[in-house]
């Protein structure tokens, strides 16, 4: 039996949550309600990390990825390195509902999106121009190179690979571009008859290597989706959590019989064997109404924030969970 409501679980703010809610309540689809959601924090450019005018690579340049799954049929839509346009989880959405592939990247995403009517602008602003001045005066620190000269910890590029050198230990300053530089919208949705959506939607890590895709638009790694089951939702260091499916594994394991929290943390747990700290979050969800999360402690990381909302609740739900 499915929920007797609609509900959304997000990784965001409480007010997408809302919004994602309001969508379904009018009739919509748990897909036009992650849509909805995730769109509007890219207009809010949510915590500077989602949307347009943040998270600028090494270049100064803004680029977006985002991921739409529809638990129902199985179909994807998602772009990564998504360039001048800023609705990326509409792009997404575009792609699952207009064409026959998956996943399109780069120039020739943002050229498909605006075959599709979208509208071709810049994501650079003046807060993303600050940041990226503010990099180059500390010498472009902190950034995600290694085993190349010169030093990437104490200057700027280009950058020639150094062969043979030992992998040197990530730095703090590395750890805090983990932290506090990326985060990404993550949604959940469930309509009353147990029908799932899931979606995801960042600008990715401050100062990345043009061209990097995290986990986000990956699917399985950002966010999975299984009307059969439920889903699942994942923010954090992406290029540790994307080698680990751990969205899918999340899914998978309520499958399996587990409630969601422990589903959540049993996808934690599994990366935590082979990376013991590491920045990272996962939500879960099931077709019934149940939802949960769980985290990875890291430095200056100890506690998760998502938020629920169900019609029976006279307002969106903060829930906060302590870290493994």
């Amino acid at each position: 039996m499915g929920p007797c409501y609609d509900f959304c679980v997000c990784s965001l703010l409480v007010l997408l949550c809302l919004l994602a809610w309001k969508a379904l309540s009018a009739g919509g689809s748990p897909l036009d309600a992650v849509e909805r959601g995730c769109a509007q924090c890219e207009v809010d450019q949510c915590d500077g990390t989602v949307g347009y005018g943040g998270s600028p690579d090494e270049s100064g340049e803004t680029t977006l990825d985002a991921m739409i799954m529809d638990g129902n049929t199985m179909a994807v839509g998602a772009v990564a390195n998504l360039r001048r346009i800023k609705n990326a989880i509409g792009v997404a959405r575009a792609v699952m509902d207009h064409t026959k592939h998956t996943f399109l990247v780069g120039e020739s995403a943002s050229l498909f999106a605006e075959s599709m009517g979208f509208v071709c602008e810049d994501l650079t602003t003046n807060r993303s121009l600050s940041i990226y001045s503010k990099w180059l005066d500390l010498r472009c620190q902190p950034n995600f190179r290694k085993n190349v000269t010169p030093d990437p910890t104490k200057s700027c590029g280009p950058y020639k690979p150094v062969r043979g050198l030992p992998e040197e230990k990530t730095s703090s300053l590395q750890k805090e571009v983990d932290l506090h530089s990326h985060d990404t919208i993550g949604m959940i949705a469930v309509d009353r008859n147990g029908n799932v959506a899931t979606g995801t939607s960042t600008n990715g890590a401050s100062h990345k290597i043009p061209g990097r895709v995290g986990d986000s638009p990956v699917i399985g790694a950002g966010s999975y989706a299984d009307s059969l089951v439920g889903g699942a939702a994942a923010t954090g260091d992406g290029d540790t959590m994307m080698r680990f499916l751990p969205s899918y594994q999340a899914v998978e394991n309520m499958r399996l019989g587990a409630d969601p929290t422990t589903a959540c943390q049993k996808a934690i747990d599994r990366i935590q064997k082979r990376i013991p700290v590491f920045f990272g979050a996962i939500i879960c969800a099931n077709r019934t109404g149940s939802y949960g999360a769980a985290c990875s402690k890291a430095p200056g990381f100890t506690q998760f924030h998502y938020s629920v909302f169900k019609p029976d609740l006279s307002q969106p739900l903060e829930e906060i969970v302590d870290c493994l």
